[in-house]
């Protein structure tokens, strides 16, 4: 149905509704001849009479009755409808679905807990992914990613960082098979890989000495696809990992897990939340900014390049 023809069914609906058509304008916000026009307009395009006007009364003819009693429901579940969507235009509310690692969300849980109690109208959704997904095509309203995993010409607040990569193993496991002295007598070891995606395996370890960043290709006999099982394999002997400083620094401090080639640690800029430019309109996400923007006290920056 084109606007006219809305327009129109709405005109009919109140007039029918009020039996006059200067109530029904008043009710619309219309001056009586528009709302008029509108029926007219209406019953030109069906071809037939759906009000009986005189001096004294307005009511529907039988088609008209008939004719209503079809489209009535159809027109207040539009009217429904149009009123719930323009809630999200007045405040923060609906599904607020996040793309992110599994690794950053023992940092970001207390900032999106304060978030849910401070907008209880919100449902927040966070989707775990490793991989490099895009955002837009999945559905989701943002992603958390590295710097150097995000999508092009997107809008990017940076949440912490700079992000410093370890390579740790159990105590057990050094006394077992020796500590390496340079990233390349990680050759010797078994090491635990992580798998990106379902094609993508992290096997090239990086690292940097004097100012020059460097990779080793290692291998091992266990490959995940999960940080956090990662962690649990290498704690309890398995192999070698390389993982983020800030996701085992209680291991580390605890003396359950001990750090290697300490001299050729790299890091990386540090974990972005990004989202497409138009998302920024949406009450949800705006606020999801306004929020993590006074929590981690940083600014957003437009786009990426």
């Amino acid at each position: 149905m084109d606007k006219n023809r809305l327009d129109g069914l709405l005109a009919l609906s109140l007039v029918a509704e009020k039996r006059n058509f200067t109530a029904a304008a008043e009710a619309l916000g219309i001056s009586p001849p528009a709302i008029s026009k509108l029926v007219k307009q209406l019953e030109r395009k069906l071809g037939v009479t759906l009000l009986s006007r005189t001096t004294r009364s307005t009511h529907l003819t039988e088609a008209g009755e008939r004719f209503l009693a079809q489209a009535g429901p159809a027109l207040d579940q539009i009217l429904s409808a149009m009123d719930n969507v323009g809630r999200f235009a007045e405040r923060p509310s609906g599904l607020l679905r996040i793309n992110l690692p599994r690794s950053v969300y023992w940092e970001l849980s207390p900032h999106i807990m304060s978030f849910m109690k401070k907008y209880p109208d919100v449902t927040v959704e966070l989707f775990f992914d490793d991989g490099l997904s895009d955002i837009v095509e999945g559905g989701f309203d943002a992603g958390i990613r590295l710097s150097e995993m995000m999508a092009k010409d997107m809008v990017a607040l940076k949440l912490f960082g700079p992000i410093r990569w370890v390579t740790v193993a159990s105590p057990r496991y050094f006394k077992q098979r020796g500590r390496p002295k340079h990233p390349k007598d990680l050759l010797e070891h078994n090491c635990i890989r992580p798998r990106i995606e379902q094609t993508e395996l992290y096997d090239q370890w990086e690292f940097e000495s004097k100012g020059k960043d460097f990779q080793v290709h290692v291998t091992g006999s266990l490959i995940l696809n999960d940080p956090i099982l990662s962690l649990d394999a290498v704690l309890a002997g398995a192999g070698i990992a390389y993982l983020a400083e800030d996701m085992v620094r209680s291991e580390i401090e605890s003396g359950k897990l001990e750090t290697v080639l300490d001299d050729f640690v790299a890091t990386s800029a540090g974990y972005y939340l990004y989202f497409p430019k138009r998302s920024q309109a949406l009450p949800k996400l705006r606020a999801f900014v306004d929020h993590l923007k006074t929590e981690f006290g940083v600014r957003s920056r437009l786009p990426l390049k």
